[in-house]
């Protein structure tokens, strides 16, 4: 009998040593890296940390009220994207001076904020040029026209630059981002607020020459396109009527947004296919029924 428990002792008692010698350790994290262009955290930079002042002006401030009235009082930290986009708009970029003046005015706690910053691809955290185009190069975009990948091409030729780069002169940011919906009208680039369509390389660089010499003056380095300085924006119902827009400025004719081939929208570039005849009123029915 003794010799059958023997083993089991043994064995029990050197068990719990054995599993003390492993080595203890677990990772931080168990998801897989993600790579990527844009750090998920702050890095103070002279143009970007908290001591850089920034106020709205007081038209971005009379817009900041009409939002404000969209939600109820309890609620108004809701409005925290569109004053960030304004803000943005503003400063030419969504740094930590704006994202503390939204906390400020919200009354949240700018972590709340940051976390919102930093979630959306729509908020520039670091300055970009006056004119940010953004390359789509998801399947729809590679596969339609001339592909994604001759746009991209021909901008990084005539500009000099890669995507995730701006040019020396502040004028032009370049990036390339995920679908932005005008998939039909492939391939396609945003400019600023602006979608320009059906592109092919020529198109794109004529577009490119036109933003050019429409840009005039110098432009400080990486500080955007600023906002809040319009005289005929009153109210909210005022903006994108006739500021804002990059085409047919200082004499300079730039390409209308939409599609470059000449075709309206997204209709189809070879004519109607069906719905040809006469359309029916509501006074005629069909016959057979």
């Amino acid at each position: 009998m003794a010799s059958k428990i023997t083993p089991y002792v043994f064995r029990t008692a050197f068990r719990p040593a054995r599993i003390a010698s492993r080595l203890q350790c677990r990772a931080f994290t168990a998801s897989p890296r993600v790579a990527s262009d844009a750090l998920q955290v702050h890095r103070d930079t002279p143009q970007n940390n908290a001591s850089v002042p920034f106020k709205f002006t007081e038209q971005n401030n009379r817009l900041i009220d009409e939002i404000l009235k969209r939600y109820p009082p309890q609620y108004k930290k809701a409005a925290v994207m569109p004053l960030l986009d304004l803000g943005q708009r503003q400063h030419g970029f969504c740094s930590l001076s704006v994202m503390n003046e939204v906390a400020r005015l919200l009354e949240m706690p700018p972590m709340r904020v940051y976390e919102v910053a930093t979630f959306y691809t729509m908020y520039n955290r670091d300055p970009v040029g006056k004119y940010h185009l953004q390359a789509c190069t998801t399947t729809p975009c590679q596969l339609g026209g001339c592909g994604s990948d001759a746009i991209m091409k021909a901008i990084s030729d005539h500009l000099g630059i890669k995507a995730g780069q701006t040019t020396k002169d502040g004028l032009f940011t370049f990036v390339e981002v995920e679908c932005l919906g005008a998939c039909v009208n492939a391939p396609m680039v945003q400019i600023n607020d602006d979608y320009y369509e059906d592109l092919t390389p020529e198109s794109m660089v004529t577009l490119l020459k036109a933003l050019q010499a429409n840009a005039g003056e110098e432009v400080e380095p990486g500080t955007g396109a600023l906002t809040g300085e319009d005289k005929n924006v009153k109210s909210g119902a005022d903006v994108g009527k006739h500021s804002g827009r990059i085409y047919d400025k200082g004499g300079v004719k730039i390409p209308s947004p939409g599609p470059m081939s000449g075709r309206k929208t997204c209709e189809n570039i070879a004519g109607l296919t069906n719905l040809t005849s006469e359309p029916w009123s509501t006074e005629v029915f069909r016959k057979d029924l």
